[in-house]
Order: structure tokens, then sequence, then C-alpha cells
């Protein structure tokens, strides 16, 4: 199978700290793949990378057989790659609504009607379990909420590559359990980038795990592979192995 995602000697220096060292990395359609690593290993950096808030110092990205190294952030959203930020990037005084139909309006340009973007804006918070909440101000969300609502940003572009940087942040037991299932679903017509530090999510979604640890790809395997090598207990203090007791 074609990757959808690769790169190749892919590297970001920020000065003298490499955040992103010479990584080559490839991902397929339809896949759940997960990125785990440590606090500081480099792995917000690599996705920043990979959606154009950062330029590369050196290497290449290459997305359904295009290079798109070079490419500006906006015209990868419109090639499909869309990217959930770590740090929750809501329009607080916008309705949830707003805040879901803006970017549709924003990025795409096939002269959809506006009845057919509030159609696509309502059914991204329905996937999310927000369309009852689609009128109220997002900044009076619930953080967990507000999280959501990111994700279902995300959807409303209805994305090839949905890249989702520590998305069950914040949220109950139960609605996590949901978000699970939710990716699930995404993964039926998109491909997910997951980064999470909820060692559970990760076992439970992803196919595949890439772990980071200062810039580099420590190791990349199945779930039951990434929790039987001790690199990788080592780099967590034991957090994978008790997360798979």
């Amino acid at each position: 199978m074609t990757a959808l995602l690769t790169t190749k000697g892919l590297s970001r220096h920020f000065g003298g700290l490499r955040a992103v060292d010479n990584v080559d990395f490839s991902l397929e359609p339809g896949e759940i793949r997960a990125v785990i690593g440590p606090n500081g290993a480099g792995k917000t950096t690599f996705v920043s990378l990979v959606c154009g808030r950062y330029a590369p110092s050196s290497g290449r990205i290459v997305f359904d057989g295009e290079d798109i190294t070079d490419m500006p952030a906006h015209l990868r959203v419109r090639r499909g790659i869309a990217y959930t930020f770590q740090i929750t990037s809501v329009f607080a005084n916008l309705s949830a609504y707003e805040n879901v139909a803006l970017p549709v309006q924003r990025t795409l340009t096939d002269g959809r009607s506006r009845r057919a973007v509030r159609q696509s804006a309502m059914e991204a918070l329905e996937r999310v379990g927000l369309a009852s909440r689609a009128h109220e101000q997002a900044g009076a969300l619930a953080y967990g909420h507000q999280r959501l609502l990111e994700v279902a940003m995300g959807l409303a572009l209805k994305p090839r590559l949905l890249i989702l940087d520590e998305p069950t942040q914040g949220l109950s037991d139960s609605e996590i359990e949901n978000f699970i299932a939710l990716v699930r679903e995404i993964a039926s017509d998109a491909t997910v980038l997951l980064i999470e530090h909820n060692m559970q999510v990760v076992m439970e979604l992803a196919r595949r795990i890439t772990v980071f640890d200062a810039g580099k790809i420590l190791a990349e395997g199945s779930p039951a592979e990434i929790r039987a090598n001790t690199a990788v207990q080592e780099a967590y203090l034991g957090t994978v192995q008790e997360a798979g007791a």
C-alpha cells in the first residue's frame, strides 16, 4: 500500500536544540497511528512540521505523493490535513457552531451554500456530542468540551489526515470512552495521527505506535511490541509497562 504521509530526514533545530532530528516516518491510509514519548521528546514539533506551523531545518515531507515541504499551512489544509492543537485554541467569544463553521468558510473554496456549511458544521458537532451546545459561547464550555469542539472543527473540514494532539486531556472517563468510539468511526474515512499520554487510549486505538525520545524515533511497532520494548519502558520510567498490567 502506498503511504499517505512520509517524511525523510526531517529535522527542526531551535538554536542548539535538535527538537526533531533526522526522522524517517511513514503513515498508511486509514491507519490510526499513535505518537508517544516523554515530555520534550519532539512529538508536537514533529506534527507541527507536518501541518506547516514550522518550516523544517532539513528533510522532506510528502503527502499523497506530493512534496509539501515548502507548502504554506493553509494549502495543506486544502490538501486534507487538519490539526487540533495541544493548547486549546477555540474562539472563546464565538458560539460552538461559529467556531466550527468559521474554518469551513475560510479554508474551503468549493462554492458551497450557507445551508451546506451549516449542515457540515452541525454534523461535526453531532459526531463529538456537542450539537445540543451549538449556540453556547465556546469560552463558557467546560475544558473537556472545548477539546471536543476542536475535534469538531477538524472534522468539519472533512480531512484525509486528522492530527490530534492530546485530545483526551480534560475529558472524563465516560467522555474518553466516547472519544475512543469516535476515533474508530473517523478512521473509516480518514487517517488519524494521535499524540496522547493516556496509555490506555493509545493501546486501545492504535494499530501501530511510534515512540519519540530526544527528537528521534526510539521505537515503532504494534501495541504489544511497544509494551514489551525495554528501551521504551526506560524512557517512560515504567509507565508503559504499568499501563499494560
